[in-house]
């Protein structure tokens, strides 16, 4: 291969800027908190809905309540679904939008790697369930329950067991994750509506160029404009047909995602950004509050011996769980495969693609917006609850089998990690970056250090084992 070839090769999983590996940072320690308060809301449905107390979980979660005059009488399960989840969505729309204008997707070449994985993962396990149900006589209304991946709950799982995995790894997860919930945002807002009130559209969307021309044209602050404008806009969306949910991620993408400049380059008036800021502060309800109340409501299945077996009978709960388990990897890790080798994008040197496996199955928990797709593909409950039951037992398939990858895979880069950072003489530097030590002992960390100073001296930077430019 050429210089200039391969100085042109992409490198899968490189390892991230200063600016992304903060940003990941932040995001990890929010999404773990919140996909563990998320399992506990999880676990509290299933308890509540599975005791003598399940007549009053049933009570409270058909509760009504609201301004029948705007059009807004929804029961408690429905105010979490479409209300509460807008503002996870409105978090989701600044990820996106950020991820667009200044991560990952910014650059095509940058951005096919997971963009690919992210679209093959949601087009397999919709084929997968479709298969199970021309084969079983099912209702195909679900196709669209498996093709998310709850990021919450993955970056959880991940964080527990992925102490020693690469950055980039993460970064790859949450890029397709964030993929992911653009794909469902879409499925939703196209498949899942049936009427339109054009008027309420219209509305709404006049709302969001407002919210549009007062954040960035007259560069209005304060929250006391923007949230009552915020629940107008809600409104409308909700009264037009178009999922509720659909007015958060609007909101999201609308936001400014960099700092105003002068013309030297300095910030203007302002450090940080102001999508960063509100992420910052909005972050913690999503995360804390809105996904696990909406949980709460929706997770509550019936888990008899009866009814698990009929879950594994019915083609669609049937192509829901092998559309998780098998659907999710099989796009995910195909797609990534495929799109490695038959581009310029290539798995870091420093990687496996057994990694790349344990991630891939990890993107088969889909919870929170699964859920929501369950809800609104099937109006019957006696089909709705087997889905949903079916969604849990998807998700906890496929986090099981991630956790032992991943366990076995950190196992392995914790030994390195050890190795690399062994210092025997007690002087403060590792071993390895003292090559007279290092030849001393004939290890694999040995090896490891001659390698790279070989390529260090015969290759230009971003070359080698991920530590470039990346």
């Amino acid at each position: 291969m050429s210089p200039s070839k391969a100085r042109r090769t992409i490198s899968l999983f490189a390892r991230p800027s200063a600016a992304e590996r903060r940003r990941l940072t932040e995001a990890l320690r929010a999404e773990t908190v919140g996909g563990m308060l998320l399992l506990a809301a999880a676990v509290a449905a299933l308890v509540w809905a599975n005791t003598p107390l399940s007549g009053t979980y049933e009570a409270v979660r058909a509760f009504h309540f609201g301004l029948p005059s705007l059009g807004l009488d929804l029961s408690v399960e429905h105010w979490a679904a479409d209300g509460l989840l807008a503002v996870f969505f409105f978090v989701a729309g600044i990820e996106l939008k950020r991820e667009l204008v200044a991560g990952e997707l910014r650059t095509p070449a940058a951005a096919v790697l997971p963009v690919v994985a992210a679209f093959a993962g949601m087009a397999v396990p919709a084929l997968v369930y479709a298969a199970v149900n021309v084969a079983g006589g099912g209702r195909p209304d679900g196709w669209a329950v498996p093709m998310a991946t709850d990021i919450a709950f993955a970056l959880g799982v991940l964080a527990l067991v992925g102490t020693h995995l690469p950055a980039g790894i993460r970064a790859f997860l949450l890029t397709l994750a964030i993929v992911d919930d653009l794909g469902a945002i879409v499925v939703i807002a196209v498949f899942y509506t049936s009427t339109l009130n054009w008027a309420a559209l219209a509305g709404a969307s006049a709302g969001l160029v407002l919210f549009r021309v007062l954040h960035v044209r007259l560069r209005v602050r304060g929250w006391y404009v923007y949230v009552p404008l915020a629940l107008v806009i809600w409104g409308l969306m909700y009264n037009s047909g178009i999922h509720a949910t659909i007015a958060g991620v609007a909101m999201g993408m609308l936001l400014r995602c960099r700092p105003r400049r002068g013309p030297d380059g300095q910030p203007v008036e302002e450090e940080t950004s102001p999508a960063e800021r509100i992420e910052h502060r909005v972050r913690p309800l999503s995360a804390g509050f809105a996904v696990p109340v909406f949980a709460l409501f929706s997770a509550g299945v019936g888990l008899s011996g009866s009814a698990l077996a009929e879950t594994f009978r019915q083609p669609e709960s049937l192509g829901v769980i092998l559309g998780l388990l098998l659907g999710k990897f099989a796009g995910v890790f195909g797609g990534t495969y495929l799109a490695a080798r038959f581009t310029r994008a290539r798995l870091d040197p420093a990687l496996a693609w057994s990694d790349l496996a344990g991630v891939s199955m990890l993107a088969g928990i889909g919870f929170t917006v699964s859920l929501l797709i369950t809800e609104l593909a099937f109006t019957d409950e006696e089909t709705a609850d087997r889905v949903k039951a079916a969604v849990l037992i998807g998700s906890l398939l496929s986090a099981g089998i991630a956790c032992l990858l991943l366990k076995a895979r950190n196992a392995k880069y914790r030994a390195l990690w050890e190795e690399e950072t062994r210092d025997e003489d007690r002087d403060a530097v590792p071993d390895l970056d003292q090559p007279e030590d290092a030849a001393r002992r004939p290890t694999e960390a040995a090896r490891r250090a001659a390698e790279r100073a070989r390529r260090a001296a015969g290759s230009g930077p971003g070359d080698g084992d991920g530590e470039g430019t990346g």
